[in-house]
């Protein structure tokens, strides 16, 4: 039955692991994956593929490198490092840095299967509206993003701190795991009172709110406990609206959090004795209809439903997030994780034509 709905699991990028050495002066952590990626670093070019006349890189390069110094640390001395080892103007390093705070649609599960095991899963979906190439029928700027996705192995003491899927030269976090406790991955949420808005207080001055990815990898790096992870989330004021979708590793522990810029707007979590043993998010509040124009939510549902409760697995999960229109044309990866076994395992993705843009 999945598929007639459009499973598509032939590609399978490997993504390659590299280390990210916590014990480090912060402007050196990320030189070996800048060093390996460098050339794929300078491939993205973001303020050409959101403004191509070339004003906006005019703006990054005199405006953005003054707003370094008002990130917190280790966040901006890192970010100064990539900037140093890749060779590419500060201000782009920013901008590739906090350009996810508000162009990011992506699909995330947790699911708890037969016996109490719990599964999450993601689709990164990225570039929306970042110029479309007729020709082959995608996203520049995903195209250019799959290069750059990177397994990282965040360690203090040589031992592990937490896992991530993420892209080489960006230090904040959207997918990761923390082994044997949680894990956590990010989904932008619409709002007018949006991403946008908390950057531009941010440059006027007024910075009482967090940056979300930066939050992200604080949780992951310094969290100790599922409860911990869930409270820092929900009572941290952001920056911009989001969803975090949060698993640990006890029967019934998997959320998505839906946040305003301020306060916890709504938690929903896995209940067994309801039988709702996953929770699902796009990016749509769970309790209103998606855009009818994106409505990844329904088939996914339809194909977690499908596969049902007691064949649930990373495999099964792979094979829903491969369902078209889960996956599409924006998909750049999709991650894996399963707390129980410390895991987490990420495919490069491409959609096959016919395919939807998003």
């Amino acid at each position: 039955t999945l598929k007639v709905l459009g499973l598509y699991f032939l590609f399978k990028g490997a993504v390659s692991w590299y280390t990210v050495d916590l014990d480090l002066p912060p402007s050196k952590r990320w030189t070996s994956v800048i060093t390996d990626k460098k050339k794929d670093v300078r491939q993205i070019d973001l303020a050409n593929a959101f403004v191509p006349s070339g004003r906006l890189v005019e703006l990054v390069d005199i405006t953005l490198p003054l707003m370094v110094n008002t990130l917190p640390n280790p966040f901006k001395d890192e970010i100064k490092g990539i900037a140093a080892d890749s060779g590419i103007h500060l201000g782009e390093i920013i901008l590739f840095n906090i350009f996810y705070e508000v162009f990011t649609v992506c699909t995330s599960v947790v699911a708890e299967d037969a016996k109490g095991n719990l599964f999450h899963g993601r689709n990164l979906d990225f570039g929306l509206f970042l110029g479309w190439d007729a020709k082959n029928k995608s996203w520049t700027v995903s195209e250019k993003l799959k290069p750059l996705v990177v397994n990282l192995d965040f360690k203090r003491n040589n031992q592990t701190v937490f896992k991530s899927t993420s892209f080489a030269g960006y230090v904040g976090m959207l997918t990761g795991i923390k082994p044997y406790l949680f894990s956590l991955t990010m989904n932008e949420r619409f709002s007018l009172d949006g991403g946008y808005i908390g950057i531009l207080e941010w440059i006027l001055g007024k910075r009482d709110g967090m940056w979300m990815s930066f939050l992200t990898r604080s949780v992951l790096e310094n969290a100790t406990s599922y409860e911990e992870a869930k409270f820092h989330l929900a009572q941290t004021k952001l920056l911009a609206p989001a969803y975090f979708i949060l698993g640990g590793n006890q029967t019934g522990q998997g959320c998505i959090i839906t946040r305003s810029r301020v306060f916890t707007i709504d938690t929903f979590e896995i209940d067994l004795k309801l039988g709702r043993w996953y929770v699902l998010e796009t990016n749509y509040d769970h309790w209103k209809e998606p855009l009818f124009l994106d409505d990844r939510r329904t088939p996914a549902m339809k194909c977690m439903n499908l596969t049902k409760q007691t064949n649930i697995s990373l495999q099964t999960l792979y094979d829903v997030l491969s369902t078209k229109p889960i996956l599409n044309k924006l998909t750049t990866y999709t991650t894996l994780m399963q707390v129980s076994k410390g895991t987490l395992e990420s495919y490069i993705r491409d959609c096959p034509n016919p395919c939807m843009p998003w």
